[in-house]
């Protein structure tokens, strides 16, 4: 009606019925498209046709962009740091902020209305392309869309020859069942892969607890948690895990586990204060799915679905589309190369045929040949099966592939943004050093199963007084199920720091249980935010004295004492030990490492006599004046193998990147430590300090390295983002958040590079689904980290990647060699059928035959080369750039169908021509024959010599020559397997260790064999026993191929960079 009122005129909708034929075209041309370009579309975008979209588009303007916009708008909402003000206001402001009671909670009616208004407190799903569509695209993409074609043709072809005459052939119908039945198993094949990966969002959807405790109208009770609103009061203990963002309001000894979300090992203290304006970092939010790990608390909802923090991370994740793999782009850059080619040639040929005056049906049936011929059939099988092989080797490294295609991309990688808590490190603090004696000692960890008394330390006064605050002042212990394991690995209950604590008494001093029993606790203050730490008091084997022992923050035990015990002797605290003191706590802090203080106190008996009453609410004992002992400090370690991993990425040219939400300097330890950071490396920081300048002020490359706090990244610009990445060798980002990693994943794959990711975390979902690969941990990792992961780590260990990375580069060259040997045949299986036309010479091979090739023969050596060994040090070259070193290159195609396959064709010529030639039609003769040949009303065609021959006894003569073309493709395919073993080597320097390419060989000729000789199958495919000077023609173009190849191999090895490298080095 606008239209109209405006003058414009009226454009009725294109009616369904007069656009039909549109729907159905338009609908496979899109399938194929998007096979090859790995692109997916919605159903009903799919059977849109062009007229609709047409209309569409000037019916509805911009419409359609400005949903786009609307949607990129959206992501990119997701992708910014969260902004909330509910930790910041007051109380009082935050209830009348959700209208509710801090005491009695909402009413129900009230709930009620929230409800309504917000929806139900669960993780909204993506939208799923429907799995008819996924099944489709497999079916009908790619190679399919032409096997289709040429099955369909097949059909046709023989329903018209058997309309018009009854005794027409099956080889059409054969033909045609053929192509179909191997399209469609091939197509049901790639579809189970790609459905093997589930949903991500069902893994979110295992964090939803299923209900809650709270607290409406002044009444507490368990309701589900989904029904959970915005202002209710909710109570969480020890244990739970928590159904929505919530502001804690009171709590006794609350600790979260926020490993999942920000990527910190220790648990955190949730306390009702407001300590940091960013969200994450506050000690007074606690958010949906983390779980309570010590402690009880009463919050307020404040977020609940997809508007939580977790809820964000969920929505951003779905939103994400996975990055092509690098495989999947040669695949499909092939899958066009050869499909261009194929159809080039088919309707090339079909015109020619057409214009030299060929019934239309017979050129239909040379289009088919020529298509057959051109489509290696079996090619990508042969690639899935060798990705399959290679996957399940490197499940036996640890490495468990989930997507196949991730199998090469790791060995593509030339970016890895590691994690560091489990990956890097072995995800358990463990002690590492100890100050007393006024010196810092090494912890002993070398644990002896057959001598424990090994490990303990050479008793000392001061040490003695230590090992006990140490063994006492310390309330976890271990789970009894795994006392038979060694210290070190067992699992224990309690505090991670306190189970490093108990575990280093163990090994150092003896067993804890009897200890304890002999020093029985009498009263514990346990530890909290406001004192920051932990009393205990202990009778004494033997003493009629009870011992204070006490451990917490160094700098606030220190300040509780006012001697020190040095050397077995209490002396003053004076300026002296406290400088020792300092520099102590410095060093162990810079190395990265958790320092805690810990000091002693024997109660006189005058005072504290047997059988006193000691109160942990009133304090009625000292806690100030007392002797301090030592300090002992913590850490995650790394992992023994990771340093030797890191120096074999830098040789393989892999950037290795730390990612952590940990604190800046433990982060620069580690890395320090494991040589992301090398030992003469200088970071800005230092720089900065060792030429007394600001931070700011150091020039862009004077550092090698760089370590980047969360803060810093979040007011960088993506520029300054590229610029880092860019600028420094050796890069640390520490204290980072979910949607800061997925920047640093997007910065890596501007520069071009491709990224792996490593993570095991929720808040590491985004990343691991936008990186290139994504690999998750397989021991602590979450279900939704897994998920999102192109691969997994059984052992959550960062050396399992190079050994991964290593088996990705070594596919790469081998399915290289798999394709060379596998298209090199195509140029002997086309050539008849363009002889056949241009020439008119009786068709030399048969076009079922060239499937018996494709898929028969040609196989099992293609699967074989997955087995084959690297030629040289293949992790002491650098990364193949994505875009530049093509799987199928123009080299490759050269070698294989210009030079190789060239000389097969004159093999299988040659022995057709001797055949004919032994029956009496020499060369000349069989020039323009065809048409005479194939009529079968004449009986009486004469030779090269006069004599006479019927269309029985030709055809049979027809026969030997498919089956002496196919025998001769056999057999210099021999010679092509073993040439493509190696690019470079000789194959007297790789030898031939490979015991399944042995049997390759061995299979392919027992199949030709079979296939040639067997009564009924070689009926089938018109194929007929041969002589034996008939066999043995070829073989002497098989010696050619291999003198031939070995001579161009022996010239790349002398004359490296000469132009037999540039022209046929694939």
């Amino acid at each position: 009606h606008d239209a109209v009122a405006a003058g414009q005129p009226h454009r009725a909708r294109p009616s369904p019925a007069a656009t039909g034929p549109l729907y159905v075209a338009h609908f496979f041309i899109r399938l194929w498209r998007a096979k090859g370009s790995i692109y997916v579309e919605t159903l009903s975008e799919r059977f849109a046709t062009m007229a609709e979209k047409k209309y569409r588009k000037e019916e509805s303007g911009g419409a359609r962009k400005r949903w786009k916009k609307k949607s990129d708008d959206g992501v990119k909402d997701l992708k910014k740091e969260i902004e909330m003000e509910d930790h910041k206001i007051s109380l009082d402001e935050l209830v009348e902020r959700y209208n509710t009671n801090l005491e009695t909670g909402l009413t129900e009616e009230e709930a009620e209305l929230v409800l309504k208004r917000e929806g139900l407190n669960l993780l909204t799903p993506p939208k799923q392309t429907p799995e008819l569509v996924k099944f489709l695209l497999q079916m009908f993409g790619g190679f399919s869309a032409l096997l289709w074609t040429g099955s369909i043709l097949c059909f046709l072809a023989y329903g018209v020859e058997k309309s018009q005459r009854s005794d027409v052939s099956d080889d059409n119908l054969y033909l045609g069942v053929a192509l179909a039945v191997v399209v469609f198993i091939t197509g049901c094949f790639s579809y189970y892969q790609e459905a093997k990966s589930a949903s991500i969002m069902k893994s979110f959807s295992k964090l939803v607890p299923q209900e809650a405790s709270v607290i409406r109208e002044g009444k507490r009770y368990t309701l589900l948690a989904e029904k959970l609103v915005i202002g209710d009061m909710i109570e969480v203990k020890f244990g739970d895990r928590i159904p929505a963002d919530i502001r804690v309001i009171k709590s006794s000894g609350f600790k979260v586990d926020n490993s999942s979300l920000t990527g910190e090992s220790d648990p955190q203290l949730r306390i009702p204060v407001f300590s940091h304006d960013n969200p994450l970092e506050t000690k007074n939010l606690a958010f949906f799915s983390t779980s309570a790990v010590e402690g009880t608390c009463t919050g307020l909802v404040v977020n609940t679905g997809d508007n939580t923090v977790m809820g964000r991370i969920a929505k951003l994740t779905g939103s994400i589309k996975e990055e092509a793999t690098p495989i999947s782009r040669e695949i499909a850059h092939f899958i066009h190369l050869i499909t261009a080619l194929a159809v080039i040639i088919g309707v090339t040929f079909f015109i020619i045929s057409l214009s030299l005056s060929h019934y239309w049906l017979r050129a239909v049936l040379f289009l088919i040949g020529i298509l057959v011929a051109n489509v290696p059939e079996g090619l990508l099988a042969t690639v899935t099966v060798c990705l399959t092989l290679t996957a399940q080797r490197m499940k036996i490294k640890n490495c468990l592939v989930r997507k196949l295609e991730a199998v090469e991309t790791l060995g593509s990688t030339s970016v890895i943004c590691s994690d560091k808590t489990g990956t890097l490190t072995q995800n358990r603090m463990t002690v590492a050093h100890m100050w007393y004696d006024m010196g810092i000692k090494d912890s002993n960890t070398n644990e002896d199963p057959n001598d424990p008394t090994k490990t303990r330390r050479e008793s000392s006064p001061t040490w003695d007084a230590l090992a006990r605050i140490i063994g006492l002042c310390n309330r976890a212990v271990f789970k009894e199920e795994y006392s038979n394991r060694r210290i070190l690995d067992r699992e224990t209950v309690g505090d991670a720091s306190e189970a490093a604590l108990l575990k280093c008494f163990e090994l150092e001093v003896g067993p804890s249980i009897s200890y304890r029993e002999a020093h029985s606790k009498v009263c514990e203050i346990p530890f909290n935010s406001t004192n920051k730490y932990q009393v205990s008091i202990h009778k004494q084997p033997d003493q009629p004295e009870y011992v204070l022992v006490m451990k917490g923050a160094p700098e606030r035990i220190l300040d509780r004492c006012t001697t020190a015990l040095v050397n077995g002797q209490e002396v003053p605290i004076d300026q002296q030990f406290r400088d020792a003191f300092n520099g102590a706590y410095i060093k162990l802090g810079g190395m990265g490492e958790r320092v805690l203080g810990f000091c002693h106190y024997i109660l006189p008996s005058s005072s504290f006599p047997q059988g006193y009453e000691f109160s942990s609410e009133e304090v009625n004992f000292p806690v100030e004046g007392l002797c301090f002992v030592g300090l002992v400090s913590l850490i995650d370690p790394p992992r023994a193998n990771v340093p030797d991993a890191v120096s074999k990425c830098r040789t393989a040219g892999i950037k290795v990147i730390m990612v952590t939400g940990d604190h800046p300097i433990t982060a620069r330890a580690i890395a320090k430590s494991v040589g992301i950071i090398g030992p003469e490396s200088l970071t800005v920081e230092e720089v900065a300090e060792r030429d007394g300048i600001s931070v700011k002020e150091v020039p862009v490359g004077v550092a090698e390295a760089i370590v980047v706090h969360g803060q810093t990244l979040l007011d960088m610009s993506d520029e300054e983002v590229d610029e880092v990445l860019c600028s420094y060798k050796e890069i640390v980002f520490a204290r980072t958040s979910p949607t800061q990693k997925l920047r640093i994943v997007e910065g890596c794959q501007r520069a071009g590079w491709v990224v792996a990711v490593t993570g095991d975390g929720v808040n590491d979902a985004p990343a691991l689904r936008k990186a290139n690969i994504g690999v998750a941990m397989g021991i602590t990792g979450s279900d939704v980290s897994k998920q999102a992961a192109d691969m997994i780590l059984v052992d959550d260990n960062f050396a399992s990647i190079v050994t991964g990375v290593e088996e990705g580069r070594l596919i790469f060259d081998n399915l290289k060699k798999s394709i060379v040997y596998t298209l090199t045949s195509n140029i002997p299986e086309i050539t008849p059928f363009l002889a056949f036309i241009m020439v008119g010479i009786p068709l030399p091979l048969g076009t079922l035959t060239i499937l018996c090739i494709d898929l028969g023969t040609d196989l099992i050596p293609a699967i074989s080369f997955a087995y084959e060994e690297a030629e040289r040090n293949i992790m002491a070259r650098k990364p193949r750039h994505p875009t530049k070193d093509k799987l199928v290159n123009a080299r490759l195609i050269s070698l294989a169908y210009g030079q190789i396959g060239m000389i097969q064709a004159l093999a299988g010529f040659f022995t057709y021509f001797v055949i004919m030639a032994d029956n009496g039609f020499l060369p000349a003769r069989l020039l323009n024959i065809r048409q005479e040949w194939d009529d079968p009303t004449i009986n009486d065609l004469s030779d090269s010599y006069g004599q006479q021959w019927g269309y029985t006894e030709r055809k049979n003569i027809e026969s030997a020559c498919h089956t002496g073309f196919f025998i001769s493709i056999v057999i210099v395919q021999w010679a092509d397997l073993l040439i493509s073993k190696t690019r470079i080597n000789s194959l007297f320097q790789q030898g031939m260790k490979n015991k399944y390419l042995i049997f390759g060989l061995i299979s392919e000729t027992c199949l030709a064999m079979i296939l040639a000789f067997c009564p009924g199958v070689s009926t089938v495919l018109r194929l007929q026993g041969l002589s034996g000077h008939w066999i043995a023609t070829p073989l002497l173009f098989s010696l050619l191929i291999f003198v031939y190849d070995e001579l161009r191999k022996w010239l790349l090895r002398k004359y490296p960079g000469s132009w037999v490298e540039k022209e046929t080095y694939y």
